[in-house]
């Protein structure tokens, strides 16, 4: 989301808080609840650069949302306990469920003791190449690229580039124009790009895997609590809807057989890598549900309805962002308004 947009999408969702509609429009739009979707969750970094922190939301945040919800009469439940949820059609009770997308070791670190203080059941979604510390983190390869370095040089269209990356203003700009760029390209080029780019300048995309994410045995440790549940996220974290039927089928399913073979238990839960409409659509709403998945999440932004009981494979979720925290934004985004515009008043964006 753009600067501009996410200016207009704050005061959208501020107006909806102070002026008190969002209480109005909360039985109207709000549906059956909500999946939150999460990634880092640690203490602020307070960087000048740091184009990712969408991504992340503090420790303080997370418990002041626990807080809300259940303040405001929301169920907090396991993602095993959804399905049902979907299909009882029960709006007297709205539920909120907690995900966390790839297996970040502050999960545990930051995440998990508040939620065990509180007891609330939570979902990570593991991509098995991040646990065995083989995975390509390539959108934190290349801020970590532009972060370290005063000058980057980048081919961009077939040019050279020379970034000055001196001030933080510069190694936003730098970000912008090389970050934009690559998402234009097929997931491969953008890749081997990020690695060579990454390599050329010192560092090994590895190095950021190892220190991110969690090992097997830190995997397996944090899941003897019955409050966590595992779900997968493929092998390689990649962008599904832009490699062919057989490749997806092979990331889904061996991210799930291999899940299940470390830790001892099914597989029910998957979500999409990326998650946009560019990144997961039909076929792969339908293949999750051909390898025996019996809820697949998106990133499409959306409460939770009773007609997706027939869509259980492509739930939407409502991100807590990173540059959204407040709780006049939980509450907007909650009360489902924002989500109705934006998908033009169709419950279900499935397509």
């Amino acid at each position: 989301m753009s600067g501009i947009r996410t200016t207009l999408f704050k005061a959208g969702l501020g107006t909806l808080y102070f002026t008190g509609a969002h209480r109005m429009l909360r039985p109207v739009f709000g549906g059956l609840g909500a999946i939150l979707m999460l990634h880092h969750v640690r203490p602020a970094q307070g960087a000048e650069f740091a184009p990712n922190s969408l991504l992340e939301v503090t420790p303080g945040f997370l418990e002041s949302v626990v807080e809300r919800v259940r303040a405001q009469g929301f169920d907090i439940v396991a993602m095993d306990e959804v399905p049902a949820r979907i299909r009882s059609g029960d709006e007297a009770r709205p539920f909120v469920a907690f995900t966390f997308d790839d297996g970040y070791r502050d999960n545990a670190e930051f995440a998990y003791p508040i939620l065990k203080r509180h007891g609330v059941p939570f979902t990570i979604y593991l991509p098995t190449s991040f646990i065995d510390h083989e995975g390509e983190l390539w959108w934190l390869v290349l801020e970590k690229t532009i972060q370290t370095q005063r000058t980057v040089v980048a081919s961009i269209g077939g040019r050279t580039v020379h970034f000055d990356c001196s001030t933080a203003a510069l190694k936003n700009e730098a970000w912008r124009e090389i970050y934009w760029w690559l998402r234009s390209l097929p997931e491969t080029e953008l890749r081997a790009y990020v690695r060579d780019l990454a390599a050329r300048h010192g560092l090994d995309f590895r190095d950021i895997c190892r220190s991110l994410c969690m090992t097997w045995d830190e995997v397996r440790a944090l899941g003897e609590d019955p409050l966590v549940t595992y779900g997968a996220h493929t092998v390689n974290h990649v962008m599904l809807a832009k490699y062919p039927a057989e490749t997806v089928r092979e990331e889904m399913l061996a991210s799930k057989l291999r899940i299940e073979s470390e830790l001892g238990r099914p597989m029910q839960h998957f979500a999409y890598p990326v998650g946009d409409p560019t990144s997961a659509g039909i076929r792969e709403f339908d293949m999750a549900r051909e390898l025996g998945f019996v809820t697949a999440v998106t990133t499409r932004p959306g409460v939770i309805h009773a007609e997706h009981a027939g869509h259980l494979t492509a739930l939407p979720r409502v991100s807590l962002n990173g540059h959204f925290q407040s709780l006049h934004y939980l509450d907007a985004l909650l009360s489902g308004a924002p989500f109705a515009f934006f998908n033009r008043f169709r419950k279900v964006n499935a397509a």
